[in-house]
């Protein structure tokens, strides 16, 4: 098992060019099944699967089921390219049925109030309100936001260089608020521990880049402090940021574009999050507004 899950990372790594954290999942996700299943991946047939799933019906929400065959699914047809198996047993085990997802959305004065709560004085305040201001701002990923680099910041240009999933560069311009947060930042900004870490944005106290851990408890930590009790994390404030360039009247094609989205029914979602926006706009333009029933 650990030959074929050494194999496996190294193909998602170098081929399908993964981020760590997705072959972390995808790997951990399929060492569980192999585990529990108790015999060898190229004998593991679809009941052996189906009853790997019933196993833990009560333990996984149908979104984690779906995760982790998904990522069996994968696992199964990098075999068949080893010649290690010739079917993918996942392909007769029916995926559950999801609803459609519709992420936590803040308010624009939600927002506000968090960017609010944060002090004005002090070298980590300046730090998280640039943080909070880049995600928000930005619309970045949180692993986009912890390895953003100073040499991908142009000033005078108002935009970000940034490098995210599948190694795909993007360019996200940034209002002069976020501008000035991040000029705050950089002019108190402490020296990096090491070498190897001078051209990283963001730093902790000790002078290494941010975990994302770190940003998770940052976020949590101001919106508790601005009264804000919806369930949070960083990327909260990319689906916002998303959710309000759209309410605006901003185009589809350039939010994807910002987002980094490779498929544009990924970013269509943020036009479901508010129906009150595009039914009171279809409303006010409809041909019939003006008609009555005598």
């Amino acid at each position: 098992m650990e030959r074929l899950l050494k194999d496996y990372s190294y193909y998602l790594r170098i081929e399908r060019k993964m981020s760590p954290n997705t072959v972390g999942a995808y790997c951990s996700d399929v060492r569980d099944f192999l585990e529990q299943c108790r015999i060898p991946a190229a004998q593991a047939g679809p009941e052996d699967i189906i009853r790997y799933f019933e196993s833990r019906s009560n333990l996984l929400s149908k979104r984690s089921q779906a995760r982790i065959l998904s990522s069996m699914r994968s696992f199964y047809d990098w075999m068949i390219l080893e010649g290690e198996v010739s079917r993918n047993p996942c392909d007769k085990v029916e995926a559950p049925k999801l609803g459609k997802y519709l992420p936590a959305v803040l308010s624009v004065e939600e927002v506000s109030a968090i960017l609010e709560s944060v002090p004005d004085k002090g070298e980590m305040s300046l730090r998280d309100r640039a943080i909070l201001e880049v995600l928000y701002g930005c619309g970045l990923r949180v692993s986009e936001l912890c390895s953003l680099r100073i040499s991908n910041i142009y000033m005078e240009d108002t935009f970000l260089r940034i490098i995210g999933k599948g190694n795909k560069e993007r360019l996200v311009p940034f209002a002069p608020v976020t501008g000035e947060a991040i000029s705050n930042w950089l002019g108190v900004r402490p020296a990096a521990a090491a070498p190897q870490w001078d051209d990283f944005t963001f730093l902790n106290r000790f002078g290494k880049p941010l975990s994302r851990i770190s940003v998770f408890s940052l976020v949590k930590k101001y919106a508790l402090a601005a009264g804000v009790t919806k369930e949070i994390s960083p990327h909260t404030f990319r689906h916002s940021f998303a959710t309000h360039l759209i309410e605006n009247g901003a185009d589809l094609r350039v939010v994807q574009e910002m987002l980094g989205h490779e498929n544009i029914l990924t970013t269509e979602i943020y036009t479901h999050i508010d129906s009150r926006t595009w039914q009171a706009s279809i409303l006010q333009h409809h041909p019939r507004r003006l008609k009555r029933i005598d």
